[in-house]
This record gives C-alpha cells, sequence and structure tokens, in this order.
C-alpha cells in the first residue's frame, strides 16, 4: 500500500509527534491499520530518521497467520528476540507506547508496572487485561481536536488503532488539564480512576474488532488464553532493555568490548535539545587526552542509573538545598543512594569531563538533569522546569 506525499504530510499535520515517528518508522498496513516489524521498531528508537524513505507494506491474512504462527512462547524470550525476529513481526500503535514506557523503567517499578495490568490481583495478567491499555493509551495520546479536524483524526486513529474511537470514554476525564508526567503515569491514574468491568467490556470490544500481534502471541499465546506471570513479564522488560543498550553499544564498538569515551558522549547527547554538542565533545577530548574506553557493563549501568533519575534529582537536590557542592564522590554516592546502582570511577569520570564546561570538577546538577532527562525519553519529553 503506497500514499501520495502530500496525503501523507496532509494528515502529518493532525499527528503527535509520537504519532508521527510511528507513521515514519512503520512498514506495514493490514486491513487499515499501519504496523511497525521489530526491526522498525529498533530502528526507531535508536536511529532519527528512517534509513529508507517507507512504503507501507500491505500484509495478506495468510502472510500475518504465517508471522504469528513462527512467534516464540514468552518462555523463549531473549535479549536477542527483536533481532532474531527482524521483519517477521508485528507491533501496532499501542504497542509502541508500551514498549516505549518499558525502555525508561527501573527495574523496581517492574512489580508496580505487572501489578497495574493484574487488576484482578491473581498474580496472573490475561490478554483482557492487557488490552486495557488500547484505551488508556488511546485517551491520552488525543490531542483537542479544532473544528475541521474530525475527518483527518478519524482517518489517523484508523490508521493507529484499527478502529473508529467513541467520542465518549470510560475513563474520567476531570483534571484532563493536569498532564501527567508519562504514560506510565497515565496507566496507573487511569486504572485506579475507571471501574475495572467497564475497561474490561471495551476490552472486549476491542479485542473482537482488532488482529492479533507479535507481542500477543509472544504474551498470551496463538489462542489468547494463556497467562503472564511475573517472573516472565520481568524478563520480557529487562531483556528489551538490554537488547536496545546493545544494539547502541555495538553499532560504536566495531567488535571491540569498548567504545571509546568520546562514542559515549555522542550516545548519551542523542535525543536531547543540546544546540552545540560540539562545546561538550571538546571539553570532554582535552580533558580525557588518552582513552580508556567504556565497556559495555559501565554502558548498561549508567543507563540503569538513568531510568531512577527522578530518585537520584531529590538526592541531588539535597546538597543543592544544604549549599554543598558536587564533585565525583558525591556523585557516585548519591547515585548509589538513591538507585542502588555503582558507577565505577572511570565512568563518572567521564561523565564529569562531558558535563562540568566550566572545569571546576564540579557538576551543575540543574544542567545534567535536564539533558538526561530528555535523552532518557529520547526527545519526547516536554520540558519541566527543575
Amino acid at each position: 500500500v503506497t500514499e501520495n506525499r502530500s496525503d501523507l504530510e496532509d494528515l502529518h499535520l493532525y499527528a503527535t509527534p509520537r504519532e508521527q515517528r510511528f507513521r515514519r518508522f512503520a512498514s506495514l498496513e493490514f486491513e487499515g491499520q499501519l504496523y511497525m516489524t521489530p526491526h522498525d521498531f529498533i530502528q526507531a528508537v535508536t536511529n532519527d530518521e528512517p534509513k529508507r524513505a517507507k512504503r507501507w507494506r500491505s500484509l495478506s491474512k495468510q502472510e500475518l497467520n504465517q508471522i504469528l504462527m513462527e512467534t516464540p512462547p514468552v518462555w523463549k524470550g531473549s535479549s536477542k528476540l527483536f533481532r532474531n525476529l527482524n521483519e517477521k513481526g508485528v507491533i501496532s500503535y499501542t504497542e509502541y507506547l508500551f514498549l516505549l514506557c518499558i525502555l525508561t523503567k527501573p527495574h523496581a517499578g517492574f512489580r508496580i508496572a505487572f501489578n497495574m495490568f493484574d487488576t484482578d490481583g491473581n498474580e496472573m495478567v490475561d490478554k483482557k487485561e492487557f488490552l486495557v491499555l488500547q484505551e488508556i493509551f488511546r485517551k491520552k495520546n488525543e490531542k483537542r481536536e479544532r473544528k475541521g479536524d474530525e475527518e483527518k483524526r478519524a482517518m489517523l486513529r484508523l490508521q493507529l488503532y484499527g478502529y473508529h474511537t467513541p467520542t465518549n470514554s470510560v475513563l474520567k476525564t476531570e483534571g484532563e488539564d493536569l498532564v501527567p508526567r508519562s504514560y506510565w503515569d497515565t496507566l496507573r491514574r487511569s486504572t485506579s480512576q475507571a471501574l475495572f468491568s467497564d475497561l474490561a467490556e471495551r476490552a472486549d470490544d476491542i479485542s473482537s474488532s482488532l488482529s492479533d500481534t507479535t507481542l500477543l502471541v509472544h504474551f498470551f499465546g496463538k489462542k489468547g488464553k494463556a497467562e503472564l506471570n511475573f517472573e516472565d513479564f520481568y524478563r520480557f522488560m529487562d531483556n528489551l532493555q538490554t537488547e536496545v543498550l546493545e544494539i547502541e553499544f555495538l553499532s560504536y564498538s566495531n567488535g571491540m568490548n569498548t567504545i571509546s569515551e568520546e562514542d559515549f558522549a555522542h550516545i548519551l547527547l542523542r535525543y536531547t535539545n543540546v544546540e552545540n554538542t560540539s562545546s561538550y565533545l571538546e571539553n570532554m577530548r582535552c580533558r580525557i587526552p588518552e582513552e580508556k574506553g567504556i565497556t559495555f557493563e559501565e554502558f548498561r549501568s549508567f543507563f540503569q542509573f538513568l531510568n531512577n533519575l527522578e530518585d537520584f534529582t531529590i538526592a541531588m537536590q539535597m546538597y543543592n538545598f544544604a549549599s554543598r557542592s558536587i564533585g565525583q564522590d558525591e556523585f557516585k554516592r548519591a547515585v548509589y543512594v538513591a538507585t542502588g546502582v555503582k558507577l565505577s570511577p572511570h565512568l563518572v569520570n567521564t561523565v564529569f569531563k562531558i558535563f562540568d564546561v566550566d572545569r571546576d570538577d564540579q557538576l551543575s546538577y540543574k544542567e545534567f538533569i535536564g539533558i538526561m532527562k530528555d535523552r532518557l525519553n529520547r526527545g519526547f519529553r516536554v520540558r519541566i522546569p527543575i
């Protein structure tokens, strides 16, 4: 299926930034709905733009069934799942939002995430409970529509969700002007606000009108009757975080066991609002003249720390309130106390050499945290004053 350029750009005007990105990287269409392959998803979270212009390929029912038949069960998951599936998988827009959330969650939050899905408290998540997120994420993602937008937004909803969404919703709308910090907050707040019976009824409607996806078959089996336990849920989330980090690391390591400090800086500064990255890079080059390299374990530990950034922010603010400077020892201690993650001395030194622009061996926590929040959310964060 192809769409001429004017129509594509026209619909883009009515799409949110996340919708636009999904449409740019998606490569498949089935019965009017767009899907990403696992390869598309990896590209979307590790590259600024698609490597080539996308033309949505129409899947036949037979092709889709074959893809789903070859989907491995959740107990066969690994940190190479998406790479192994490659083009043999379909990921819906709602699942794209869910997977983005996983990439930014701390391990300690995995149990909370599981409990939010497990609405009947039986320590297992079934397909119906999982599908509740379809309605919640849809509600969060909708823009306030202007007069004359209805037809275009309806076309987008059909493309992204596979069905026409009603104007009314089972979710409460009080306080909609209070924008939650994230999709995860929306999920937590909305499940506490809405009656599960109403949401489950909506999930039944959604399930009957939508096709199965790779993620649904992976979690709940080809017949959709299996249930997901916490151990398998945790393993899937941990594997996905590891897989994306491995892909980013390997793209710079050239087969070596380490990446250079400069490459590490490049990765950190991607998806941020930093305009003049060259000043950070030059600052680091001058202060780390001899390359030692960053190992994957150091690399992974830093991004585990980033997923706990909110707790770390509180610890850093305490230093600030006490008018205490933040040197490398204080930084390393604050990371460990707030997140339980131990960063190596070399990694901490590298971070300081990148962000300590005035070269006083102290870190401006406001600037550092603002930049890292952009990086954590891969450029989709709405800037909030710190």
